[in-house]
Formats: C-alpha cells, sequence, structure tokens
C-alpha cells in the first residue's frame, strides 16, 4: 500500500527547505519572513506571547540563520529559546518538553556545509503537515497577511537554552531498558562532525560502553565531509582496528544512523527495521503487526516481514510521510533504508541515537553479535541506485521516453524486481532505482533508463 502526497508547495521540500547557504531560498532576509510566519501560526488562539525553540547543526552559516529567524520571531512578539547545536531529534523532544510552540531547526542533514536548510516541527513535536507548510508560504509571499509588526514592550526576547544537551542525553538515555547495560561494550561512534559531536560520545559513555569517537571537531566548513552515515569507511575501519562491537555513523543533524557490525559490515535501516519488527512483534510490542517504510527500502524487507506475519506500508520518500502514514494507522515502527529510524513509542522523528541503542538492546538481550542479526533478518534483493544531474526539472509524466521504458522494465521484471524513477526532495537529481534478482542486468537498466532521461530533457 502506498501513501500519497498532497498540498503543492514551492519552498518546502521533503525535508524543510534547502539550498546554498546566503542564495535564495536559504537567505536571511528569507529567515526572517519565515520567522515572523511561524510565529503568527504558532501563535494563533494562544494567550500568551508565542515561544519558539531554535536549534542548529555545525554549519558555519547556522549563526547568519539563526540570527535572522530570531528576529523574526522577536519582531512578532515571540519568545526565542537558542539552543546550539544539538541534533534534530532533540529540537523535536525539547519543543515538547519545554512546552514551546513550534521548534525551527538550522540544518541541510547529510549535504555539503555550503549547503543549509530550515525544517519545523509543531508543538507536539511532529514535523509540520504540508498544509501548515503551504500556509506558511503563502505568508512569506504575502507579509501582508500577518499584520503590524510588534514594538515597544510587544517586542520578544530570546535567551540560550544553557543544558539544551544534557536535557537531550538524558531523554534518550531513558529510552534503553533500565534492566540492561553497556558495560565493557565497545562502541565506535562517528558525529560526522556534526549536530551530535558533544551528546552522541556522551549518550553512550554515560551507559557504561567504552566510546571510541570520531567526527567530534567541527569547525563550521567540515560537517559529512568523509565521515558519518555518507562516508562509513572510516567508522568501519576503526571498528575491525577496536575490536569494536558496533560502528554507529550518523548524519550531520543526527536524525538518521548507518550501523556496522563487528565484522565491518554495513547494516542498513532496512535490515534494522526487520530484526527489530521481529522481535517487537515476538514481544507483543508491534501495533497492529505492520511497519511502515518508503518506496525506497528493499523488496527483500518487504519478504522478510511477510514471512513473519507483518505487514509493510509504502510511502513516498521522507520520514515526515513514514511518521504520518504511522500516526494515521496506529503504527509505532517505521523508517528509512537511508537510516531515518522511527520509534513512536520514544520519539516523534527519527533518532539515530535511539535507533542505535534499539539494536544494541537487542543484541544485549539475545546474546548475538550484530552479524548474525543483520544476516538472519533478511535477504537482500540486488538494487541499483543511479542519480543523475538534469539540466530541467520536467515533470515525470512528460518524460516520454522515460516512462515507456520504465513501463517496459517493470514488465520484465514482474514479481522477481522492482523499478522506481523519482525526482530529489532535497537535490536538484533524478534518483532511480532497480532491484532484481540479476545484478548484473538491473545495472544495464538503470543506466537505460538514465540516459532515456537525458534524452527527455534534451
Amino acid at each position: 500500500m502506498t501513501q500519497s502526497r498532497t498540498h503543492a508547495r514551492s519552498l518546502f521540500g521533503t525535508d524543510g527547505i534547502r539550498g546554498v547557504a546566503n542564495v535564495y531560498p536559504m537567505t536571511p532576509e528569507l529567515a526572517l519572513a519565515l520567522g515572523r510566519a511561524v510565529t503568527f501560526v504558532a501563535g494563533r488562539g494562544q494567550r500568551h506571547a508565542p515561544r519558539v525553540l531554535i536549534g542548529k547543526d555545525t554549519r558555519l552559516s547556522g549563526y547568519m540563520l539563526e540570527t535572522a529567524l530570531a528576529a523574526g520571531v522577536t519582531s512578532m512578539g515571540g519568545r526565542v529559546l537558542l539552543c546550539g547545536p544539538i541534533p534534530t531529534p532533540a529540537v523535536a523532544h525539547l519543543t515538547v518538553s519545554m512546552r514551546a510552540d513550534a521548534g525551527i531547526v538550522i540544518s541541510a542533514s547529510h549535504n555539503p556545509y555550503d549547503d543549509n536548510g530550515i525544517k519545523i516541527f509543531g508543538r507536539d513535536g511532529f514535523k509540520l503537515p504540508d498544509a501548515a507548510e503551504a500556509e506558511i508560504e503563502t505568508l512569506i509571499r504575502e507579509p501582508e497577511r500577518i499584520g503590524e509588526r510588534q514594538t515597544g514592550p510587544a517586542i520578544g526576547r530570546a535567551a540560550k537554552l544553557e543544558d539544551s544537551r544534557g536535557r537531550y542525553v538524558a531523554f534518550v538515555k531513558n529510552t534503553f531498558p533500565r534492566d540492561l547495560t553497556l558495560d565493557g561494550v565497545r562502541v565506535v561512534v562517528d558525529a560526522a562532525h556534526g549536530a551530535a559531536y558533544v551528546v552522541a560520545p556522551l549518550v553512550f559513555s554515560e551507559l557504561g560502553a567504552r566510546v571510541f569517537p570520531l567526527g567530534v571537531r567541527p569547525n563550521g566548513t567540515n560537517i559529512n565531509r568523509d565521515s558519518g552515515a555518507l562516508h562509513p569507511d572510516h567508522v568501519r575501519a576503526e571498528v575491525l582496528r577496536r575490536g569494536a562491537r558496533i560502528g554507529i555513523a550518523l548524519d550531520g543533524d543526527a536524525d538518521r544512523v548507518i550501523v556496522i557490525d563487528e565484522k565491518g559490515e554495513i547494516v542498513d535501516g532496512d535490515a534494522v527495521m526487520a530484526m527489530c519488527a521481529t522481535r517487537m512483534k515476538r514481544d507483543g510490542e508491534l501495533r497492529r503487526d505492520t511497519v511502515v517504510a518508503t518506496v525506497m527500502s528493499n523488496l527483500g524487507l518487504e519478504r522478510a516481514l511477510e514471512a513473519q506475519g507483518i505487514a509493510l506500508v509504502r510511502t513516498p520518500v521522507g520520514d515526515r510521510y513514514v511518521v504520518d502514514a504511522m500516526r494515521k494507522g496506529g503504527y509505532n515502527l517505521g523508517g528509512e533504508q537511508s537510516g531515518h529510524l522511527i520509534f513512536l513509542d520514544h520519539s516523534s522523528t527519527g533518532d539515530g541515537l535511539i535507533g542505535a541503542l534499539q539494536v544494541l538492546a537487542l543484541m544485549i538481550r539475545t546474546g548475538r553479535p550484530l552479524s548474525e542479526l543483520a544476516r538472519d533478518a533478511m535477504e537482500r534483493v540486488p538494487q541499483v541506485l543511479e542519480s543523475v544531474t538534469l539540466a530541467t526539472r520536467k515533470p515525470l509524466e512528460d518524460m516520454a521516453a522515460l516512462q515507456q521504458l520504465v513501463e517496459r522494465v517493470k514488465a520484465s521484471l514482474g514479481k522477481d524486481g522492482r523499478v522506481l524513477v523519482r525526482w530529489s526532495g532535497t537535490e536538484p537529481k533524478l534518483r532511480v532505482m532497480v532491484e532484481g534478482p540479476d545484478q548484473g542486468r538491473i545495472g544495464i537498466l538503470a543506466r537505460e533508463l538514465v540516459d532515456a532521461a537525458r534524452k527527455d530533457v534534451g
């Protein structure tokens, strides 16, 4: 079953607004207007001055955008809580625990440092729905709808939330079973020089692990560079060198994680969902015996879950759509192959640290190494991913050569494989995914699809 997207927006993509920092739309002028619009929407119907919490990752441009957002909020009479560099899921948690009316994250996640982005959480800790983002876009384009700015004593204030990291560390630790300990467990953690560079090592060390940290020296320009979830080779090498039981590779804002087993092999989000779903169902904890994943998740995950009597609901790419389907269906486990893992009993959004702790808990309870758990969880169907940057973002339905080839490829693969073509929601790229039993053949098919797309664009 596949959920559909609604409410077309131009500024917001699948994960907020994103682009090159200091180039439209990621300019301080846009950030100021966004701060005003968010405060207007968040304060509607409230009797108190709107409270807006702002967190960021370690990008140099975060200072510029943070200041502009705070100016927009305070110009509307809002009160700002500045959290500094903390993970995206920390902002979601703190928005609820601090009873803020909105939470704003300044981060471009896995993108290079010269990009940046902005995503917004509502007072319930969930990312705003498409309709709310569309309204905010309208208010940015038509600021007269907001009304007059505040003056005199009605202008808002900004203050730093000094213990934001400590609050989040305590929250994450409390998601780990109290009857378990990480005493003596050797863990390699790569924070990608990003938002979790302080909190990630603390979480595991305070639970008793012996931590070997990587990617914990941000300088404003090295976030995600040759590190973290996008570049797990450093973690793999360190796991083998240290004899660690697990490697944990986070992305720049720590809302996703790729884990590495004790043999240095990558365990992606699909494998983690398979192993956790099986255990949760056995313990009676998997709501409605269902997992939610995106169209990108491997066919092997679907087959593995079906063998355990577990249904799979597929959504468009983007953890926000996974969460939306989970909430509507009453499910509590979902995620993406890329490592966004949502344990809705613990967090309202993807959280790399919580995901890693769930894997560790499973390892300790079963007494089995991660390599065995991953091996037994699912049998992966060969999958090829191709990305191509094209001059024009042409609607897929208008790309005749591509559409014709897609239909032919689907017919030739039948039930043994899948094909998916989509535009990225965060980058100007066309994504092509082909699955099937023959690795060589699907590689050829994927390249043919890319060539057809190039011909359509011209």
